[in-house]
């Protein structure tokens, strides 16, 4: 890569520019902060020959552009928009096929623009300058009047102290407002730069160098200020992209050295620090007290104690003991460790979430679209409007007309010159910029709020669909449970025991990803029951259990209805007891009872009620057995999490209509955990085509729902939904693709604050678009009627709304999740 005196450089998968392949130029433009600053940047680039592509994001500052290196470069694309009015100061192209470059095209994207120094740039500089001048000819104008000498004149018309001072201001602040118009009609861009530097140009050629300095100054100030708002909106996203340490300790073969360890032992290997974008999986990096770790990997050596809330969000400091997977970006709190690194620095789960934070802020909403095609009306007819208010009232208006209205007089005059003026103080207020940058704002604010906070938002129209939600559907097992199942209870049947049903169900399920399969093969091992027979012909039976041959016979494990399938009567050993007794049933004394008892145990059928009394206490059935005889039944339970109930009744006193709970699991288990949490409703035994028709009849019964679950088992549900939401997405590629929102913990409580966040964010934008609305309509309409000046329209009507929509957005990041301790 060659780096140029601007920081920028290129680089190529080879030297044929003829082969093919394209480039991408990432560039950042700071001053690129608005939709309309990128719809001329987006002009200038569409007329360049070789680019086929522009991603703009005026929110993080960027311009990705992809180019044909045959017919344009680099420079080219950054000429064209610098030609458009906004300085690019920093980037890199990138392209190619060979590993290098696309590893250096990986490392070296520009995701934010950098903090800028607003108030010390050259147009920073030009603007106090021109405000000096402004007040200095304020005074001579109007307070020192005898002091106000004639310093020259221009054309005849005699030019006195203030109106030099005027025309210095003008000079100082306005022209860099008049070359930015000038660049805007180059690119046929309707937008605040034209109308303000038209309205400066002929405001000075008239000789209202009053108006003309006052408008030149106050939004040269204006401008600054909203780049102030914009960097640090920007902010954010800066901090999450610092979050992952540049460098990386890394211990590598130098062939000879050795190394001591924490704990004494001597190793093989040098320590070195070098570029965490350097580091190769597979490769060792140290991690000591206090240190953040660099790169995603597996811990190999030593134990700890980390922060994971950069990622997930979760305060508590997690353990890591060798075999624990660790996340770059994470903070090590005590010990020491050696990571084996799992992916490279731009493949981090901390690099995705940055990625898809990006994607995100790109992505626009509903309301965003509104708002574009509104502006695209909204501005050309107050240009109309401004033009005739300059132009007809002195054509219609032969004398003053004093109109009263609610015992106010209000002037109508005859005169072109004040006409002239409350035409340029329309043209001020035809400036859509508060209200397009309304919305951006919000989401961008939100979006990186809940990314530090382990929430993980991959759109604004997720932002807003996610707080217009009136039902929640939960699935249970690893949402409102914690998912780590163990195995409770052994039933054997006829002349097996415990170790044989436990042998015969480990054999089954070793071929089974579900988590039931992971607690049987663990509770296998507890036991030592080794030597497992090797299944053949395994096959998952989706939603109800699994088959395979063992010893050349085929067995089934799963639940209790895959047997009735079979043609096994469960009815009894399913029934409600009361007492000991099936309800519905023939009464029995006890001992007859205990008879029966034996009989079923010796004859391979479960006591009465037995399955229905564990599916009562919140556990899971899985049944053992051939299609002729059962071997037994295995429960296995899960555990509610602690903040379940509270997150349920969180979510409706925020207003949630709604929360119901789907599972796969039996109707006895579900209504346990129903009655645990506390939900409204619960759906049992649904298999994954049963939670998406669950999903639809509950859209029909309530409206928008969002679907809490795994995102993978549950991804067709939650593709359903109007909002799908994954559950502990940390390091689940699949978890992070398929779903809308990901919670990037197992912390079932971020769901409340998600739903929070969501809904307030909808106020804000619902707030900063009608009072930029009714703002700029009150201001239009005391325009004719001489109540708004030039100085107050830019004030009020484009830095004051401005700063004020900014403003309100930022409150997005005060949002934080409650504490259900």
């Amino acid at each position: 890569m060659t780096d140029g005196s601007n920081g920028r450089g290129e680089t190529g998968g080879g030297s044929d520019p003829a082969g093919g392949r394209e480039l991408t130029a990432s560039l950042a433009v700071p001053e690129m902060d608005c939709p309309s600053c990128a719809g001329k940047v987006d002009n200038a680039l569409a007329r360049l020959d070789g680019v086929t592509d522009a991603a703009l994001n005026p929110t993080a500052g960027t311009a990705t552009v992809t180019y044909d290196p045959a017919v344009a470069d680099e420079e080219r694309v950054v000429a064209a928009i610098e030609g458009a009015g906004y300085e690019v100061t920093g980037g890199r192209s990138s392209g190619g096929d060979d590993a290098d470059s696309e590893a250096a095209g990986d490392a070296g994207d520009v995701a934010v623009a950098p903090p800028a120094e607003v108030w010390t740039t050259p147009r920073a500089k030009k603007t106090w300058l021109g405000a000096v001048l402004v007040a200095l000819g304020l005074l001579f104008e109007f307070v020192l009047v005898a002091q106000n000498p004639r310093v020259g004149s221009v054309l005849g018309v005699p030019i006195l102290l203030s109106g030099a001072l005027f025309l210095g201001a003008v000079a100082a602040s306005g022209v860099p407002v008049v070359r930015s118009g000038y660049y805007s009609a180059r690119n046929r861009s309707l937008d605040i730069d034209l109308l303000m530097g038209t309205a400066i140009v002929a405001a000075t050629g008239i000789g209202f160098f009053v108006e003309a300095a006052t408008l030149a100054v106050l939004f040269s100030v204006a401008e600054l200020l909203e780049d102030y708002a914009m960097d640090r909106a920007r902010d954010s996203l800066r901090e999450l992209m610092e979050l992952s340490p540049d460098e990386a300790t890394v211990r590598r073969d130098s062939g000879a050295s050795e190394t001591p360890r924490a704990d004494g032992e001597v190793v093989d290997g040098e320590e070195v620090t070098v570029p965490a974008d350097d580091v190769a999986v597979g490769e060792t990096v140290i991690v000591r007290p206090g240190e953040k770790i660099p790169l995603d990997g597996i811990v190999r050596e030593g134990e700890s104690a980390v922060d994971e809330s950069p990622i997930t969000g979760e305060s508590v400091p997690v353990d890591k003991a060798p075999g624990d997977e660790a996340f770059a970006g994470s903070i090590n709190t005590e010990g020491y460790f050696e990571l084996e690194v799992t992916s490279t620095a731009g493949d981090s789960t901390l690099a995705r979430i940055v990625e898809l934070v990006q994607g995100a802020q790109a992505e626009k909403t509903e309301t965003e679209r509104f708002v574009d095609r509104f502006a695209g009306y909204y501005t050309p007819l107050v240009v109309v409007l401004a033009i005739l208010t300059a132009a007809i009232p002195p054509l219609v208006i032969a004398d003053p007309i004093t109109v009263d209205v609610a015992g106010y007089p209000f002037v109508f005059a005859a005169d072109w010159g004040t006409w002239f003026v409350r035409g340029l103080t329309l043209l001020v207020i035809a400036c859509p910029c508060a209200f397009v940058i309304s919305t951006p704002v919000s989401v961008v604010s939100g979006i990186t709020s809940a990314a530090r906070n382990g929430v993980l938002i991959k759109g604004g129209n997720h932002l807003e669909a996610m707080g217009e939600v009136d039902a929640v559907a939960l699935d249970k097992t690893g949402t409102l449970t914690k998912g780590e199942l163990t195995v409770t209870d052994l039933l054997p049947l006829g002349d097996a025991d415990e170790t044989a049903l436990l042998r015969r169900a480990a054999a089954l399920e070793q071929r089974s990803e579900h988590p039931i399969a992971a607690a049987i093969l663990d509770r296998a091992g507890e036991a030592d029951v080794s030597e497992l027979a090797e299944p053949v012909a395994f096959e998952s039976l989706t939603g109800k259990g699994i088959r395979a041959e063992i010893d050349g016979e085929t067995y089934y494990a799963g639940k209790p209805a895959l047997f009735e399938e079979l043609g096994f009567d469960l009815s009894r050993a399913r029934a409600e007891t009361d007492g000991g007794v099936v309800t519905g049933g023939d009464e029995r004394d006890d001992a007859d009872d205990g008879a029966e008892r034996e009989r079923d145990d010796a004859g391979g059928e479960f006591p009465a009620g037995t399955l229905s009394a564990l599916e009562r206490e919140g556990k899971t059935v899985v049944l053992v057995g051939t299609a002729t005889e059962l071997t037994g039944a295995v429960a296995v339970a899960d555990e509610v999490r602690r903040d379940s109930k509270r997150a349920v009744e969180r979510l409706r006193e925020l207003g949630v209509e709604r929360v119901v709970m789907l599972t796969g699991d039996n109707e006895g288990t579900a209504r346990a955990i129903a009655e645990q949490t506390g939900v409204d409703e619960y759906r049992a035994e649904l298999l994954p085509e049963e939670k998406v028709e669950a999903v639809a009849s509950l859209q029909a019964a309530y409206g928008e729902v969002a679907m809490v679950g795994d995102g993978i088992n549950d991804a067709p549900a939650l593709a359903t939904a109007e909002v799908g939401v994954a559950m502990g997405a940390a390091g689940t590629d699949t978890a992070l693709e398929t779903a809308d929102i990901a919670l990037m913990g197992d912390d079932v409580a971020k769901l409340p604050y998600l739903y929070a966040l969501s809904h307030t964010a909808n106020g804000v934008i619902r707030q900063n678009v009608w009072a930029s609305l009714a703002v700029k309509f009150l201001l239009a309409v005391g325009v004719p009627l001489g109540l708004v000046s030039v100085a107050v329209a830019v004030v009020v009507g484009d830095m004051g709304m401005s700063l004020g929509v900014t403003g309100n957005a930022m409150r997005l990041s005060g949002v934080e999740p409650e504490s259900f301790e």
